[in-house]
């Protein structure tokens, strides 16, 4: 989204590399957009609700199942997501997240997905300013990310071991649980995500935990308990708005 380094757009665009964060967390994330957006109105415009980061478009087409009634366009950097995106929703367009790179006016937008994309970003504030450019005041921000803090990276870092999601090296895992190398390059707890959307002028809502579905199945009960308290939670789900002028 923005644009990285030649290295970080090989990886990129590398269909190998997972572009999609599972259907549970998707139609979770959506639920919640439904109930802060209302039912659509008789008459009333549909919202215009931008998938930023779209990947393979896996997510948006969850998404659209519960937004019916709404536009939801899908917008990624790779070419490579893109054609795939095509074939699972109507509207996908090329976008970039720095310097006014997202191809819409200023206030059009009424909802952002952005689906644990900022992870991956060089530029994080620069993304932020972009979101709130193309968000209209009042627009709803739906955010997810990798918890730094989660329950099992806390243990895991009292016995010097590397936490989950973070990565040392873009060709291979060194000293953390897993395999695949998926490109963070950030992370976050849930006091630095509320403090981060603050400062880049959104007003947090409300910042809910969800499981990640890479835990081992004899500890998925305990990932999803953890759930209750997200500050302890796998991933954080972040309700924002775009505060008002």
């Amino acid at each position: 989204m923005t644009r990285p380094p030649a290295a970080l757009r090989d990886f990129y665009e590398n269909p190998a590399v997972p572009v999609a964060s599972g259907a549970a967390r998707s139609r979770r994330q959506a639920v919640l957009l439904a109930r802060a957006l209302g039912p659509v109105r008789t008459g009333a415009p549909a919202a215009t609700i931008l998938d930023i980061g779209c990947g393979d478009g896996s997510a948006a087409a969850v998404a659209a199942e519960v937004l019916t009634g709404h536009r939801l366009v899908g917008v990624d950097w790779s070419q490579d997501a893109l054609r795939r995106a095509r074939t699972r929703i109507p509207w996908v367009v090329r976008g970039e997240l720095t310097d006014g790179g997202l191809p819409f006016a200023t206030g059009s937008a009424d909802a952002v997905l952005f689906s644990e994309v900022i992870e991956h970003l060089v530029d994080p504030d620069g993304a932020l300013d972009e979101l709130r450019r193309v968000l209209r005041p009042g627009g709803h921000l739906m955010l997810s990310t990798p918890n730094l803090a989660a329950w099992y990276n806390r243990g895991l870092l009292l016995a010097g071991v590397q936490p989950v999601f973070s990565e040392v090296s873009m060709r291979g895992i060194h000293g953390r649980p897993g395999t695949q190398v998926v490109g963070h390059l950030r992370l976050c707890t849930a006091r630095a995500l509320r403090g981060f959307l603050a400062a880049s002028g959104f007003e947090a809502v409300r910042i809910a935990g969800a499981p990640y579905h890479d835990v081992p199945r004899p500890l998925r009960p305990l990932d999803r308990a953890a759930c209750r308290v997200p500050s302890l939670a796998s991933i954080l789900l972040a309700h924002a708005r775009r505060a008002g002028e």
